[in-house]
């Protein structure tokens, strides 16, 4: 503004030269004959000028330009199209020729992209966090999976990829697990843990079942056996938003890197066991944490030792013994199912549902918080592990639950039916084991037909099938329906005037 207000000076006052003016204004000829024609326009003189501020100046010397008329062109709801862009799937090229299929006439996809991000800056504005050393960790799963060649089958074995990443400085655990499921999941979360050498004050999850049992916004439930490793290890567990992935956004950048420099790394490599992937992966963790990071130009590890390690809390001095947890009802035999092996609790919890705790070696049973029974661990389906103790002192007249009212019950059947039920109960350590199966024979009738049980029963009891599977397999396949080869078939004798009969051959008719 100060140039032009000298300009006007040089021009008016002293009648300069166009060249002069520019030598001594730093403007190039063009813009100073420029602005001395607009001075020509004003008709004013020195005198006027320099009364006038250089901002009032400098509007009086622009040069306005004639407006363009041009036809106004729809605008797109803004406020809709943020609404249709948090929802999966959909994207601005998608909304821009559904704007395009309305309006023919309307913007071109550059202005309406610019228009729709401008209008989203605005209103999903990104506030930037802080991280404390030593404070969260960010677990997720890839999405991304690495996989390995079975070597006794050939086949390609595809695996979990589980990421953590700490808040301050980035550094990085990766590894190989066979699911998603409790166990894989914990693990890991321990592995981490061991890995960085300490414990953070919280470790942020997403909604998956394996950590969080009913996702809540208010008060989220997280998974019994998450829980407990939490408290093992004095940590807090905060679950994320449901489909607010800015909540962990550390750990999604994390697993961006993991897939670029860790599986990406490995993409030509074959592996034939988990624990070979899982060494390939520590040895790629180990060269992503010492790279320099673009933004500080300082690597993960530099940043791990100054910031987070010395900020983490101490492992305890045992590992967590990894335990899954689940309800049952307590069934009429006293007995509660922990996959298809059956522990016994005391009877007086009959019908009731109680909660089971177990690992590879004990299972505990609670009830209202107490532990009611404890049992060691037994690995075979269809193993009865009773308990003495629990079994009540005349059980066989317990809430009338006898042998001898079970084969009432099958005697309404038929009698195979009751044969088979004796057979069954006779075959159990305890009459009470065959209870359950002989109930879900007496079901069977309900499902097929009194007539067509009874016959199973009576082809079990010949084959000395003495089981439940085995008749419903029977009624499953149409087994019952079937006449056995060795039955006698009755035949009728034919009595015709063409037939000679048996006797036509005697002596007496040869003659």
């Amino acid at each position: 503004m100060k140039q032009i207000k000298e300009l006007c000076r040089l021009h008016l006052e002293h009648k300069l030269p166009l060249r002069g003016i520019a030598g001594a204004c730093h403007m190039s000829v063009s813009t100073v004959q420029g602005y001395v024609k607009r001075l020509e326009e004003l008709g004013l003189g020195w005198s006027q000028v320099a009364e006038l501020g250089q901002e009032e100046l400098a509007g009086l010397m622009r040069r306005k330009k004639p407006v363009e008329k041009t036809q106004a062109r729809p605008e797109p709801d803004l406020q809709y199209i943020t609404r249709e862009m948090g929802k999966k799937g959909v994207t601005l090229q998608l909304l821009w020729e559904e704007y395009r299929e309305d309006h023919p006439d309307g913007y071109g996809r550059t202005q309406f992209y610019g228009l729709c991000r401008d209008w989203m800056k605005n209103t999903w504005p990104t506030m930037r966090l802080q991280h404390k050393a030593g404070d969260k960790m960010f677990v997720d799963f890839s999405g991304a999976r690495p996989s390995y060649r079975d070597p006794t089958t050939g086949q390609t074995v595809e695996v979990e990829l589980y990421v953590a990443v700490l808040g301050a400085s980035s550094y990085t655990f990766a590894c190989a697990v066979a699911s998603q499921k409790v166990p894989d999941f914990v693990n890991a979360t321990i592995k981490a843990f061991e890995f960085f050498g300490g414990c953070p004050a919280c470790v942020v999850i997403d909604n998956l079942k394996s950590g969080v049992t009913h996702a809540c916004y208010w008060d989220p439930e997280i998974n019994q056996t998450f829980a407990e490793m939490a408290r093992h290890y004095g940590i807090a567990v905060l679950p994320t938003r449901v489909k607010k992935p800015k909540d962990k956004a550390k750990v999604e950048n994390g697993v961006q890197n993991v897939q670029r420099r860790i599986l990406a790394a490995l993409r030509n490599r074959e592996f034939f066991s988990l624990q070979e992937l899982n060494e390939a992966i520590r040895q790629e963790v180990k060269k992503l944490n010492a790279r320099p990071m673009q933004v500080t130009g300082r690597s993960r590890q530099e940043l791990f030792d100054e910031l987070d390690k010395g900020q983490l809390r101490l492992l305890p001095p045992m590992r967590f013994n990894i335990s899954q947890w689940k309800k049952a009802k307590v069934h009429i035999d006293y007995h509660v199912d922990v996959e298809k092996t059956y522990y016994s609790v005391p009877y007086s919890l009959i019908g009731k549902t109680v909660e089971i705790q177990y690992n590879q070696r004990t299972v505990q049973i609670y009830c209202n918080s107490k532990q009611v029974a404890s049992h060691l661990r037994v690995c075979r389906p269809g193993q009865y592990i009773t308990d003495n103790a629990h079994m009540p002192h005349e059980h066989r007249y317990y809430l009338q639950w006898t042998p001898e009212r079970i084969q009432k019950w099958g005697a309404t059947i038929g009698p195979h039916t009751r044969d088979l039920m004796e057979k069954i109960m006779q075959s159990k350590p305890h009459p009470e084991h065959g209870f359950r199966g002989c109930l879900g024979i007496i079901r069977l009738s309900s499902i097929y037909s009194p007539q067509r049980v009874e016959q199973a029963s009576y082809r079990a009891l010949q084959l000395e099938a003495y089981s439940f599977r085995s008749v419903k397999s029977m009624l499953a396949k149409g087994l019952d329906k079937v006449v056995p080869f060795d039955t006698p078939q009755r035949t009728e004798s034919i009595d015709h005037e063409n037939l000679r009969g048996e006797t036509y051959y005697d002596a007496d008719n040869t003659r």
